[in-house]
């Protein structure tokens, strides 16, 4: 009978053999237990059979050592302690970094001091936060972001605001601020609320409410579905000014109430609609910066800069005999197929209307001395068109123009035409880039932004307004040009580069 050898026998080359005992030793720890594997007798028996040369065997057991020590070290590790609150359910990081090169232009009336004005910077601006849904209906939000001006979370290149120092890459502007803090709930299908500052919750469009302002406060939604049309009523109950004194909330705040109903309908695949009127009124008038005092909106003739201690005549922030009706409005179109892909196009507009105009008229011509009433400029709108590649999500403040989408290769183009009279709407609110954050003005906004890649996106925008009524003001309070009251003409250029995540 042919004899035959050890098992061991059947692994024919030393790289075989190696693999063998790499793991072997490691799986079973077979010779963990000995403080000197070199007396190991199985890899001493393969080294005699000449199977393993002894460097094969040393750099084996070597490999052997560095892997047990390893997993000792990992077995004793001590665990992280991060852990994340069991009634969170979701959470989302969300936030932009935006650069910007702007230009802002305008010239005043003949002979006044400054006469013309305007200025060019480098300008950035940082946001950044979480949000998601807790569990038993409940969702959550925290933003932080640069500058402390509801209207504008842009800092300055080189902007040197510490008193008495010149300094390159001064810090002092370039504070953080809480830009959203909320808390919502949505215990059914068919209503929802939010306290808290909260991201804009009604149907609006930058014509009345600066797309950069959180609203603070209280927020009410009623939601129901009929065939193919969804309808709404929205109410907002805003916080516009706590004045510091010791009487009880609500009767000591100033509080702006929106009440909005509306509707968006699926015409059929190509077009649909949407429209929601709200109405705004105000329950007090506050105590400090102006807000208690009658509007006029005037420029100073002596030359004084009116927003700052130009006195009565020159009010710009006063919000008495503000009842407004605003009904925004849009067609939406799918494209399904254009020699440029599929694309979308929105038709949108807003018309707003202070049926307490012709008082906040009155009572404006009586404050700042003005030879007549203009009782008609009550009236605001905004009409215009935009067109982009399919896919992104588009509204009033929504779609690439607004870093609010990205999506790499997609590209959008808006453009509309604005009309804000003197006595129409709260001065305090309006888009303080287009135009200025100033009434009695009217022109053209256009821009256009292309994604690179999914979260890159490069913006260039385009504003020129020109009084309406040249025997008034052009009220509003804006800090980016402040001495010019009031402004013939205006002219803005802005180059954004964003990342958005």
């Amino acid at each position: 009978m042919k004899k035959t050898g050890p098992k061991f026998r059947t692994l024919k080359t030393p790289a075989i053999a190696s693999g063998a005992i790499l793991a072997f030793g490691f799986g079973v720890n077979a010779y963990a237990q000995s403080p000197n594997p070199q007396s190991d007798p199985v890899v001493d028996a393969l080294i005699q059979k000449g199977i393993l040369s002894q460097a094969e065997a040393t750099k084996i057991e070597s490999e052997i050592a560095a892997r047990q020590s390893n997993s000792v070290n990992q077995a004793t590790m001590p665990s992280s302690k991060f852990k994340i609150a069991d009634t969170i359910k979701s959470m989302q990081l969300f936030g932009d970094v935006r650069f910007r090169y702007e230009y802002r232009g305008a010239d005043n009336l003949p002979g006044a001091s400054p006469s013309t004005f305007y200025r060019e910077r480098f300008r950035y601006a940082f946001r950044a936060g979480i949000r998601g849904d807790l569990f038993d209906d409940f969702n959550y939000g925290l933003r932080l972001e640069t500058a402390t001006n509801p209207r504008s979370p842009w800092s300055t290149f080189g902007n040197n605001t510490t008193a008495g120092a010149v300094t390159p890459s001064d810090k002092a502007q370039s504070g953080i601020g809480v830009g959203q803090l909320y808390l919502g709930w949505h215990p059914t299908d068919w209503y929802e609320m939010t306290i808290g500052r909260m991201p804009m919750p009604l149907y609006v469009t930058p014509m009345v409410w600066d797309s950069d302002i959180n609203p603070e406060g209280a927020f009410e939604k009623f939601k129901y579905k009929v065939g193919d049309v969804d309808l709404f009523a929205d109410f907002g109950q805003f916080d516009y000014q706590d004045p510091g004194s010791a009487n009880q909330v609500p009767s000591g705040d100033t509080f702006i109430l929106a009440w909005q109903v509306g509707a968006a309908a699926k015409i059929n695949s190509v077009l649909s609609v949407k429209a929601a009127p709200v109405l705004y009124n105000y329950t007090g008038h506050g105590t400090s910066g102006g807000l208690n005092s009658n509007y006029t909106g005037e420029g100073n003739p002596a030359g004084a800069n009116p927003n700052f201690g130009g006195g009565a005549a020159f009010n710009q922030n006063g919000i008495n005999d503000l009842l407004v009706l605003e009904a925004p409005v849009e067609f939406n179109f799918d494209l399904p197929q254009t020699p440029l892909g599929k694309l979308h196009a929105r038709l949108f507009g807003d018309f707003a209307y202070n049926l307490d105009g012709d008082k906040r008229a009155e009572a404006a011509a009586t404050t700042a001395g003005l030879p007549h009433t203009y009782k008609n400029d009550v009236k605001a709108y905004q009409v215009g068109f935009g067109i982009g590649s399919a896919g992104p999500v588009y509204g009033p403040t929504q779609g690439l123009v607004y870093g609010s989408t990205s999506k790499k290769h997609t590209w959008e183009l808006r453009t509309y035409w604005q009309h804000i009279e003197q006595y129409s709407l709260d001065v305090n609110l309006i888009d303080s880039d287009f135009f200025e954050g100033r009434a009695n003005l009217e022109g053209i906004y256009t821009s256009f932004a292309y994604s690179f890649t999914d979260s890159i996106i490069g913006t260039l925008r385009y504003g020129h307004a020109d009084r309406i009524n040249n025997n008034l003001g052009t009220g509003g309070n804006n800090l980016d040009l402040p001495g010019l009251n009031p402004i013939r003409n205006y002219n803005l250029v802005q180059m954004d580069i964003t990342w958005r995540f």
